[in-house]
């Protein structure tokens, strides 16, 4: 397998040539943190085993989420926590995309372009709740913001699940929705658009491009939505890319391979720099959550959620307790390891006599 870091190393230089002025100072962060992530050059910790007494030192993860080896606990804690608010209703997945004439404006802008995707987004769907004829209530969703197609270019949209129903909390009420359709896409978009025009205006913001009338929005039954919630997870941690997938690296070319919507398996092949920027231009600005909760999902929202487990006389679990991460086994007993000091050092390697 490819690493990651061997690619930044190799191509580092290069990548700096090419593109240092469009380099931020997050892209220089993800680069500092992953070239080093469980190498000789990362700090170490020490660990002794509970049963034997053996002691080893461990690389430290990097923790930078957009490396391929990091936080896969903090991705598991977040898919349970959503599992465990899964109503036993039908699904939709409904994807708000921008035109491209405005993604050279979400670049230069991407901490306000990016939050105001997710809510205009919510804002279009909770109109939309309280409006349908059948709803007439407040709904709940997860939103995940993604920022690439799946050739990995630059392409930034929104997803959100939707339970296909709405919560009446003063006439304690669930209204569903019936038929194989949540929102009429058309509709959606153009008050998505609207919307979006009015935020741009409001915040002196203009693209010199020609934009289209008609906008797209897709609103799509996934079922009963754990399906929907595992594809969403796949990318919230541990970058666009996952190591496996990188096939090849030749002649200063880098081979990587991506599934289309189709299902078909294909590979692309770019100079090593032009791939590294391909997979800077997915990290987020320092803090920014890409994963929402909204209406009556919200964390915040523990009366409407127990009106639901009485509703449905079903067992939704509003707070996870936060699950341990696996233990380190020692390597000569298979027992438990303890950690007695982190953030060392690094050790050098012994040099040949």
């Amino acid at each position: 397998m490819i690493l990651l870091s061997t690619l930044i190393s190799q191509f580092g230089g290069e990548l700096h040539e090419k593109f240092g002025k469009r380099l931020l100072p997050g892209h220089k962060r993800a680069l500092s943190a992953m070239v080093i992530c469980r190498t000789d050059e990362s700090p170490v910790m020490r660990v002794q085993c509970l049963a034997c007494g053996t002691q080893d030192v461990i690389p430290h993860s990097c923790g930078h989420r957009s490396c391929p080896h990091c936080q896969h606990h903090e991705g598991e804690q977040w898919l349970e926590r959503q599992r465990g608010k899964l109503l036993p209703v039908a699904y939709f997945m409904v994807t708000f995309t921008l035109p491209r004439q405005w993604r050279a404006l979400l670049w230069r802008h991407q901490r306000i372009g990016y939050d105001l995707l997710l809510k205009l987004g919510w804002q279009t769907l909770k109109v939309f709740g309280l409006n349908d004829a059948q709803l007439k209530g407040r709904i709940g969703a997860h939103a995940v913001l993604h920022t690439h197609s799946r050739r990995l270019d630059y392409h930034p949209h929104v997803h959100f699940i939707v339970p296909a129903g709405a919560l009446d909390p003063k006439h304690r009420l669930w209204r569903k929705k019936k038929g194989e359709y949540l929102f009429h896409q058309e509709n959606l978009a153009r008050v998505f658009r609207a919307k979006w025009f009015q935020a741009m205006k409001e915040g002196g913001l203009k693209v010199s491009a020609t934009v289209p009338e008609d906008w797209v929005v897709d609103c799509k039954q996934v079922g009963r939505g754990d399906q929907a919630l595992t594809y969403l997870g796949k990318y919230l941690y541990r970058g666009v890319l996952q190591e496996k997938d990188i096939l090849r690296c030749e002649n200063g070319q880098v081979t990587f391979r991506y599934t289309e919507n189709s299902g078909t398996v294909k590979t692309r092949t770019l100079p090593g720099a032009d791939f590294l920027w391909l997979l800077l231009q997915h990290v987020l600005p320092k803090g920014f959550r890409r994963s929402r909760d909204y209406g009556f999902l919200h964390s915040n929202c523990k009366a409407m959620i127990r009106l639901l487990q009485y509703l449905f006389r079903y067992l939704v679990r509003p707070l996870m307790a936060k699950t341990k991460k696996p233990p380190i086994k020692c390597k000569a007993c298979g027992g438990i390891m303890a950690i007695r000091a982190t953030r060392l050092k690094p050790i050098p390697k012994a040099q040949p006599a």
